[in-house]
């Protein structure tokens, strides 16, 4: 029984990206059927919802979106070895994650189509998705001013301009393709209202108040994640509220930041002055939490933060 058996047929979007996915990477099989034997009614609803986005994102490029998955899975494989080998991550500075990847039009492309169908095959990242959906983006305060710091593949920023409780949105990255790629992934979700994409690094931000911030994946892009919640306590108003999310133990070949433990993070984000609302640990698929801390496996970790 392949993984689109698992899947109830009324789960059609969810069935039709397996079967596009395992057409161009059918090595994947096993670890498919494993992500979705055991998964819940609830959550399959959600999977489904989420594969609607990703099938109206790729639109005719689906099979080179699908392709782009295989590769990005290859490239993390390599720095799994690494980060087995030797007890940390490939790279360690900014500047050569800058001159690997981030200055490499085709290579952002290619991760970012990576890591949009990652948001639906890694357990993590789709619950990920969802806590930011229920726990963040339906409990905001309304009329807020939204920034997303390194939007990337879109959805998360897709889910908060959606969202009545958001009045502006702003997205911030240094990569003008990853933005491009934002920018794209938005177009094709049919976004109407006006979102501005701006080439911003985060250490020169601009004086500003934002009611509602989110930065997913990023900090562990940096030399400095300390630094960069000081900056971030300084955009978020008074009565605000933040989503962060940072996975733990997650070679990448852009990841230069190692957290360890999902306590190092907290404990970071606490010193930083902030009062966490909730928060919540999602290890890699088929992995329980108990077993991702034993043997330092992925762990995404999410907090919902105010000032403290």
């Amino acid at each position: 029984m392949g993984p689109a058996a698992v899947i109830p047929t009324a789960y059609s979007r969810l069935q039709f990206l397996v079967e596009r996915q395992l057409a161009v990477f059918p090595d994947h099989a096993a670890f498919l059927q494993r992500r979705f034997s055991d998964i819940t009614e609830d959550s399959l609803h959600f999977a489904e919802t989420i594969a609607a986005k990703l099938i109206q994102i790729a639109g005719s490029q689906i099979d080179s979106v699908c392709n782009d998955y295989r590769w990005l899975s290859a490239a993390v494989l390599e720095e799994e070895l690494h980060f087995r080998r030797t007890g940390r991550y490939r790279l360690s500075t900014f500047a050569e994650a800058h001159k690997e990847i981030y200055s490499d039009p085709q290579y952002m492309a290619r991760y970012m189509n990576g890591l949009l169908l990652s948001q639906l095959w890694w357990r993590n990242h789709t619950e990920t998705l969802r806590f930011f959906r229920e726990d963040f983006v339906d409990r905001n305060p309304s009329d807020a001013a939204h920034l997303e710091i390194g939007p990337g593949h879109g959805l998360l920023l897709y889910l908060a301009v959606q969202s009545r409780s958001c009045a502006v949105a702003e997205a911030w990255d240094v990569s003008e393709s990853s933005l491009e790629q934002t920018r794209n992934a938005l177009n094709a979700m049919q976004i109407r209202r006006g979102v501005s994409l701006k080439q911003i690094d985060l250490f020169d931000a601009p004086k500003a108040k934002f009611g509602s911030i989110v930065i997913s994946e990023v900090l562990e892009h940096l030399e400095q994640p300390r630094q960069a919640l000081d900056v971030l306590r300084q955009l978020l108003a008074q009565g605000g509220r933040m989503f962060i999310n940072v996975p733990i133990n997650s070679p990448a070949p852009d990841h230069i930041y190692l957290f360890r433990t999902p306590e190092e993070l907290l404990d970071m984000i606490a010193n930083a002055g902030f009062a966490i609302e909730r928060s919540q640990f999602s290890p890699a698929t088929g992995a329980t939490l108990e077993r991702a801390r034993k043997f330092k496996l992925t762990i995404s970790v999410s907090a919902i933060v105010r000032k403290g």
